[in-house]
């Protein structure tokens, strides 16, 4: 069992008999009364994001996860089959996959979270390489700081990138908060 002092980032417990990880907490040490934390927890298998308070010295039962390093195959539909390294292949049900489906592509490693021996989730590594695939090109003269344009990439995702970024080139992505980060070179 963890206790309230073990609340931290990337925490997988279970509320109500179902898996959530800790998105983001905060300790709250009043004047008066006793100290609490509040959390947004997200939910494994639907993403949902709710907020929850835990008193000081209550007791979080740990989710009986599993992480599993899996490669990114190939989609089938609107669902998507992952690869381990023995040869055995999972799929995942787009819609249990969120945002992180956008960032997927041929070959990429990412961790499939597994509760009670079903693959719910993903966690894709912290940043990606991509193509840009369709960009229009940036105004001339439009030079005012931090000036963006929409992008898309080769895995499908649209991203805001300087202006300065072309069609055809490789960049690399934040797959946490979906931003550019820095152009590649790819020969």
């Amino acid at each position: 069992m963890f206790d309230t002092s073990d609340i931290r980032k990337g925490l997988k417990i279970i509320l109500d008999g179902q898996p959530y990880i800790v998105v983001d907490f905060q300790f709250v040490k009043p004047g008066k009364g006793q100290a609490f934390t509040r959390t947004r927890v997200k939910h494994l298998s639907t993403g949902a994001v709710i907020e929850r308070t835990f008193r000081s010295g209550e007791k979080l039962e740990p989710a009986d996860v599993e992480m599993r390093t899996m490669s990114f195959i190939y989609p089938d539909g609107e669902d998507f089959v992952f690869m381990d390294p023995g040869g055995e292949q999972v799929t995942i049900v787009g819609t249990k996959m969120g945002d992180n489906k956008d960032f997927l592509t041929d070959g990429l490693e990412v961790e499939v979270v597994f509760f009670k021996g079903e693959p719910i989730d993903i966690t894709l590594p912290p940043h990606i390489i991509a193509q840009i695939t369709q960009s229009d090109p940036g105004v001339r003269g439009d030079t005012a700081s931090n000036v963006t344009k929409p992008a898309t990439l080769s895995t499908g995702a649209v991203i805001q990138v300087p202006l300065f970024i072309n069609e055809g080139e490789w960049i690399k992505v934040d797959t946490r908060t979906r931003e550019y980060m820095e152009r590649v070179n790819r020969k």
